[in-house]
């Protein structure tokens, strides 16, 4: 009698073991378990820790809470302004409704997967390239609340949605290559026409201050010679301008003429009375 007990007991332990065995679950700490009882979804969503089910009644499903990166894949395009670009982009999501996720999507991930793509093509259709290439950040807005609306329901949460990267033809970049160059020659052209506006005027002055001081005006040719000068492997061209002989002219005139001597005259030769004699006697 009593090695019948003591077998039954070990029986039923055995049995116990194994049941617990087949009914324990272990959740981890960023995920939560849906229970599916007899194919009915049990509202009581388990948390982390240790857990028990129903063999062969209760399913347990697993659902990651955590933040997922997905990369979408690149899609073609035209763009509003006929332009044919290529364009990838990354998604962040996570699920704040286990039991939703579960149930009213078979596969969460792959519908939020196909959404991001099929929102991209749209958002590619819907923008000129300048947006694309400049203004991502309102079009990453609008790709997440595309993608958002439909996800809500899934029991998912889009949390950001980033445009990687825009592919362009070779003809294109090479045309945006020609256009940021002659841009740019232009904007030189530009400055540089401002700057010859500039020095014209302040050359317009000095000259006018060097009018009134002719001076001036030969100190700035030995500032220039002394410049030309400083290089030992050129040939000095010395100009003589006219302005300088003017002012030498001036002082010229300004400094008093030196009085020449006044010359003797020489006497008148005079007759001799020999002389006056012969003539009269002729």
């Amino acid at each position: 009698m009593v090695e019948e007990l003591v077998a039954a007991g070990a029986a039923a332990g055995a049995v116990a073991v194994v049941y617990v065995l087949a009914a324990a679950r272990v959740v981890k700490q960023y995920e939560r378990g849906v229970v599916l009882r007899l194919g009915k979804l049990q509202h009581t969503v388990r948390g982390p820790g240790f857990t028990l089910i129903v063999p062969l009644v209760d399913r347990l499903r697993k659902v990651n809470m955590q933040i997922v990166t997905m990369p979408v894949p690149a899609q073609d395009g035209i763009t509003r302004d006929n332009v044919t670009v290529r364009v990838d982009a990354v998604i962040y999501f996570k699920v704040v409704d286990a039991a939703e996720a579960v149930v009213q999507v078979e596969d969460y991930r792959f519908a939020v997967s196909q959404m991001a793509q099929t929102s991209l093509r749209s958002i590619i259709g819907k923008s000129d390239l300048d947006d694309l290439l400049s203004n991502r950040e309102k079009l990453n807005q609008g790709l997440e609340l595309m993608i958002d609306s439909p996800a809500i329901g899934w029991g998912v949460q889009i949390d950001r949605v980033e445009i990687k990267d825009v592919s362009l033809p070779e003809t294109m970049k090479r045309s945006m290559a020609r256009q940021a160059e002659a841009d740019r020659e232009r904007r030189a052209r530009v400055i540089n026409a401002d700057a010859e506006l500039q020095a014209s005027k302040k050359l317009a002055e000095a000259a006018h201050e060097m009018a009134e001081e002719p001076a001036a005006l030969q100190l700035r040719l030995l500032q220039t010679v002394v410049a030309v000068a400083a290089e030992k492997n050129s040939t000095l061209v010395l100009p003589f301008p006219v302005e300088l002989l003017r002012f030498l002219e001036r002082a010229q005139q300004a400094l008093p003429q030196p009085q020449s001597p006044p010359q003797q005259q020489s006497p008148a030769p005079r007759s001799g009375p020999s002389e006056g004699a012969r003539t009269g006697q002729d």
